[in-house]
């Protein structure tokens, strides 16, 4: 049956390594990881998608939940825009500052860790993979909607539809790091220089020119769902609205975790690319809302916008009603509806937002490894694949985002209830760590200049530090009960998780690990051989001829007596060809086979426990699929049995019939990991070369 499952696999493995290379491309050498680095123009849209289309939600996010109040609320979002951009502004240059200090990638992780101790350093890591996989269901989800104003198939199967794309993306991915930055290249700076014109076009219609720009909606009104709010429920919505805009900071952790993929200087090249990304983000945030208000553009929250928002002659708009995003109504505005400069904007949005999933397709991989290297993940996630991608990372990214988007049918309303709290724990977490770092390094240095340095780097981060704590406690406080606990409950699992993995792993290693008292005379006193006997047959005869070779202390051959003409005819035969090794006779009176071995088995080695026992397995080697079916049954399962005693070893002594020579020579496909081990001339264990 093990011949079985590996002829099979070899089958299954070279019908999809075909189509592996077709999607994924050939397999690079270790050495080719220099060619994988990026330039600061190929890294800015690679780590920056996120963060510069979260300027397509997150404005409109804000009008949304000022809505609840009616338009008068409206009057609040600058000030909501201004605190956002500055909270923004504040995490940037406190990242700058983290990547100078820690390159190595770890990123939050390895702040956290380092300052505040492994627990801290569990908790950012956990936060920050919760929030990878929501930033792919977002970004995705949204982008769904974006296309599915337009196409009402994409709107009718939209979980489908962005599983699809997240598929997709996965396969981009798995191509390498610099196919998949050069393929998001084009897309992120389109989007940036479409948005960014639209902004410039329309500030120079509205302030230089003084004309009035008129959105789709901007004759709308809105029905207030929370009429006379008191003064604490006021506060309270401005405060929901402001945790719900500052989604647009989501990403900004995404390059302190993406150092290494620089090309040298690292750090500064790194700093550098974050320094950019914050400035654009900033400029597009502050210009859409800006454009926004000026256009009077009117959105409700999608659940009620068939009554919610009424038409001038103060009817609803009724189900029919399209919502358009808020970019999609400032371009109809600054350009007019159905106008080239509007259908490039349109459609370069909802691609960046498709796209935007990348940054946490390229964070992802890279924390998974750091934590498996570190013993708290699998240690298959620190392994790079044949493109020299974290290949298992963005596998396994990809299958949570998929069944989150299908969990909650890619609604971005209910997804975002969940989103951003994860990065606000990291940000506080790892502020709060780079705070002690400095204070750290300021108790050794002597030097002034670099004491001016650290001092200013010290304030840097602890002012991030604050605000981002503060704004930790807005989210939880305004976000919990609409969904924010699924992350607080998701979170604590994965730590646990983390902890027990590594648990395992040290127990492991303890069990494992030489001791000072540990004896080699000890194991093993002797070696007593078997060898299994069905017949008299050429695979028998190698078997004991192998076994001789061996030189154990003992050698014995033991058949089992089921039938017993057959077992009397068998020992007469073995007696009439004088062969040297004793045959046994094991008595089965209930017809077993693999019973009677395994307690002929156990008695020796309650005999002698300090000896071992080897067991010799004559197996075929056959050329069909099917023929393992005929064959080695009985073989199988002996040794899934036998694997299991303590103080026994199995060897299985392989016989190729004549079925098993179409196989041979034939070039061995490559496998996940086969091109990071020596080669063994196209053979593996079903012919007999390895030993197992």
């Amino acid at each position: 049956m093990s011949h079985f499952v590996r002829l099979a696999s070899r089958y299954v493995v070279k019908g999809t390594d075909l189509l592996k290379r077709v999607l994924v491309g050939r397999a690079l050498r270790s050495g080719q990881l220099h060619e994988q680095l990026l330039p600061k123009r190929i890294a800015l849209p690679v780590f920056a998608s996120d963060a510069l289309s979260s300027v397509a939600y997150a404005p409109q996010e804000i009008l949304v939940i000022l809505s609840l109040a009616g338009v008068s609320f409206y009057a609040y979002s600058p000030w909501i825009a201004i605190a956002v951009i500055v909270v923004m502004l504040t995490v940037v240059a406190s990242y700058r500052q983290n990547v100078h200090a820690y390159p190595s990638g770890g990123g939050d992780y390895e702040v956290a860790t380092t300052n505040l101790g492994q627990n801290a350093g569990l908790t950012v890591a956990s936060a920050l993979m919760v929030d990878y996989v929501l930033t792919v269901a977002v970004s995705v989800a949204n982008g769904v909607d974006y296309v599915g104003a337009t196409i009402p198939f994409v709107a009718q199967h939209k979980p489908t539809v962005a599983i699809g794309i997240v598929i997709l993306l996965t396969v981009v991915n798995l191509r390498g790091l610099r196919e998949s930055g050069a393929a998001f290249a084009v897309p992120t700076y389109a989007f940036m220089f479409v948005v960014l014109g639209m902004i410039v076009v329309g500030g120079f219609r509205t302030v230089v020119f003084g004309e009035q720009l008129h959105a789709p909606s901007a004759d709308f009104s809105i029905v207030a769902e929370q009429s006379d709010l008191t003064a604490f429920a006021a506060a309270f919505l401005i405060l929901r609205a402001f945790s719900t805009g500052c989604a647009a900071l989501t990403g900004v952790e995404a390059i302190s975790n993406g150092v290494p993929a620089f090309r040298k200087p690292k750090s500064r090249n790194a700093a550098t690319t974050l320094l950019m990304m914050g400035l654009i983000a900033v400029t597009m945030f502050g210009g859409i809302i800006a454009l926004g208000l000026a256009s009077g553009v009117k959105v409700a929250e999608p659940s009620v916008v068939a009554t919610a928002l009424l038409r001038a002659d103060g009817t609803p708009v009724g189900p029919d009603y399209h919502q358009q995003p808020i970019i999609s109504q400032v371009a109809d505005a600054v350009f007019g509806g159905g106008s080239m400069p509007f259908v490039v904007i349109s459609g370069v949005t909802a691609l960046i937002l498709f796209l935007a999933a990348n940054t946490a397709f390229n964070g992802f991989p890279v924390l998974a490894s750091i934590l498996a290297q570190d013993r708290f993940l699998p240690r298959q996630l620190h392994t790079r694949g044949d493109r020299l991608a974290f290949s298992n990372g963005i596998i396994l990214l990809a299958l949570a985002a998929c069944l989150l988007l299908w969990g909650f049918q890619a609604d971005v309303s209910r997804l975002l209830n969940l989103y951003i709290v994860g990065v606000f724990v990291s940000f506080t977490l790892s502020q709060t760590g780079m705070v002690i770092h400095w204070t750290r390094r300021l108790r050794t240095e002597v030097d002034l200049k670099p004491r001016h340095q650290m001092h200013r780097s010290r304030m840097i981060n602890f002012f991030g530090a604050v605000m981002t704590a503060l704004v930790l406690v807005v989210v939880l406080v305004t976000k919990f009960v609409v969904g924010a606990w699924i992350v607080c409950i998701a979170m604590p699992i994965l730590f646990l998780m983390m902890k027990a993995i590594r648990r395992h792993y040290d127990n492991v290693a303890a069990e494992l690990e030489l001791s000072e008292d540990f004896d080699e005379s000890m194991l093993p006193a002797r070696n007593h051989a078997i060898v299994l006997v069905s017949k008299i047959h050429k695979p028998t005869m190698r078997a004991l001829a192998y076994a001789r070779a061996t030189r154990p202390s003992t050698l014995e051959a033991i058949t089992v007596g089921v039938e017993g003409q057959e077992a009397r005819a068998l020992q007469e035969e073995w007696e009439r060809r004088g062969i040297q090794v004793p045959l046994k006779m094991l008595d089965s009176p209930y017809r077993e086979i693999t019973q009677p071995i395994l307690d002929y088995v156990k008695s020796l080695r309650r005999r002698s426990p300090r000896d071992v026992v080897t067991v010799f397995i004559p197996e075929y080697v056959v050329g069909h699929w099917w023929e393992h079916l005929l064959h080695n049954q009985s073989a199988f399962r002996l040794k899934a049995r036998l694997l299991f005693k303590p103080g026994v070893m199995v060897t299985s002594v392989p016989w190729q019939l004549h079925s098993s020579v179409r196989l041979q020579g034939r070039r061995e496909p490559l496998v996940p990991g086969r091109g990071r081990r020596p080669r063994d001339n196209g053979r593996d264990g079903a012919g007999g070369a390895r030993p197992r």
